[in-house]
């Protein structure tokens, strides 16, 4: 697994790795994100961040088609930060909502809803993006 940092249009790197579709990878896609806002001096995102994370990547490993998935940590603007989790599926996420007996999987997107700005779905030709965006401070 190799972690790439590639400059963006704001000048601050993007971070991205790709990780088989586990359910350990949250962890490591949780060490992603932290790195990323601690390069960006972002410590006060990082519960949010990381719940977030925790919930996109939760989802394609449930989801996904392929074998793995890759994690993108980026800043498209100026106090942006944005989680993405790519994956083969083009399936688009659904939000649930309603509650069946004792599950207590399946909500995920609500809390994603909650803890971000915004969040929505990129397809690709083979796959997609699910995508949350949080403000943060912009840059010194």
């Amino acid at each position: 697994m190799t972690v790439t940092a590639t400059p963006r249009p704001t000048g601050h790197p993007g971070y991205a790795q790709t990780l088989d579709r586990l359910p350990e990878s949250a962890g490591v896609a949780r060490s992603l994100v932290r790195t990323a806002l601690a390069a960006w001096h972002q410590d006060e995102m990082t519960e949010d961040a990381l719940n977030i994370i925790t919930e996109l990547v939760s989802n394609a490993v449930d989801h996904a088609r392929s074998p793995s998935i890759r994690v993108i940590v980026t800043r498209p603007a100026d106090g942006r930060i944005r989680l993405g989790v790519v994956d083969r599926s083009r399936k688009l996420p659904e939000m649930r909502t309603d509650s069946i007996g004792d599950q207590v999987r399946g909500r995920g997107l609500v809390l994603v809803e909650a803890l971000s700005d915004r969040w929505g779905t990129d397809l690709h030709r083979r796959g997609k993006t699910v995508w949350a965006e949080i403000q943060c401070e912009p840059a010194q």
